[in-house]
């Protein structure tokens, strides 16, 4: 094996982790988005796209 086999080796691992990582915080993040979105709909909060009935901007 080459000389640089850890430090590749490495590299590979720590972007992995750094990868598995955003895609979990992407997913707790959206969780925690449409729960909130729920929460609002529940008080009578309504989107502002929801209130543009005519198609008109």
């Amino acid at each position: 094996m080459s000389s640089h086999t850890a430090f590749v080796l490495a590299s590979y691992l720590s972007a992995a982790v750094a990868l598995t990582g955003l895609i979990g915080w992407i997913f707790f993040d959206q969780r925690s988005q449409r729960n909130a979105l729920r929460d609002l709909e529940a008080r009578g909060v309504r989107r502002r796209s929801a209130a543009d009935t005519d198609g008109a901007s």
